[in-house]
């Protein structure tokens, strides 16, 4: 949580997507329902928390949101009326779309627009998704879907066609080994590079990943090395990796299954 990016020149391996939503913040034109979906770790949640900053900040600069203002210091508190968050896996009924419904009416409070971020919007039922569906044919002018999701196919098209969707690709090792470096600089911490992108390549493209990973062998105390990144995340050594792909290459049956009872 610490290191949440706050504005989206920090998302690292997204720019075919933050440069667009900076473009939008820098020209003030938001699209009334945007569909952020990709695997997990990859900035949905992330992005979508910028965009909803950027839309009520008061003075956006180059496309970002400021971070300085009363509303953009409100939404990183989490007090900002005009910022509602739900986890549809957990709030995911008709009656829980409803309440949202009712309140879209209703003028923003402190900031430009209302932002409903709903996270996991595919955990809707399919009672709640036709509730959604009139609210997202003729939305208020001062509301703003942002709608993130890992499993696009479990939304109904009716709901895809009416959205501005953004595909996130998984984060490229470089641009996970980049944050780390980014981030033990910044706290402190010897991470050789070695480490770094084992921690990288074990993510599998998930910066979130990535970064709980680091956290892990940042408790052992001393120095991050490949040794103790190794030991820590429960990776087999490279020697026995070389020897039992031998033994497999040379249909050595026996070795094989020795070596893996040995890991």
């Amino acid at each position: 949580r610490k290191w949440r990016p706050q504005v989206f020149d920090d998302v690292y391996g997204q720019e075919h997507i933050t440069s667009i939503l900076k473009y939008e913040t820098e020209h003030n034109k938001f699209s009334h329902a945007y569909l952020f979906c990709g695997s997990r770790g990859t900035g949905k949640t992330t992005c979508a928390k910028i965009l909803a900053k950027a839309i009520n900040c008061l003075s956006p600069e180059n496309g970002e949101p400021c971070g300085k203002c009363e509303l953009c210091e409100a939404a990183d508190r989490g007090t900002l009326l005009d910022i509602t968050e739900i986890d549809a896996a957990s709030n995911n009924g008709v009656d829980n779309i409803r309440s949202v419904i009712e309140e879209v009416s209703f003028l923003p409070a402190q900031g430009n627009r209302k932002v409903y971020i709903v996270d996991e919007v595919h955990m809707l039922s399919g009672g709640a998704f036709n509730a959604l569906l009139k609210t997202l044919e003729e939305p208020p002018e001062h509301v703003v879907f942002i709608l993130c999701t890992t499993e696009t196919h479990k939304i109904p098209a009716t709901i895809l066609s009416r959205c501005q969707r953004y595909d996130f690709g998984r984060i490229e090792a470089d641009d996970i080994v980049a944050r780390l470096e980014y981030v033990a600089n910044k706290e402190g911490i010897s991470l050789t590079k070695q480490a770094a992108y084992l921690i990288a390549r074990l993510s599998d493209g998930a910066m979130r990943d990535a970064l709980s990973l680091f956290e892990l062998c940042v408790g052992s105390g001393g120095e991050v090395n490949y040794d103790i990144a190794r030991a820590l995340l429960g990776v087999p050594d490279r020697e026995r990796l070389h020897s039992l792909c031998e033994c497999i290459v040379s249909k050595n049956t026996s070795a094989a299954l020795e070596k893996v009872n040995g890991m």
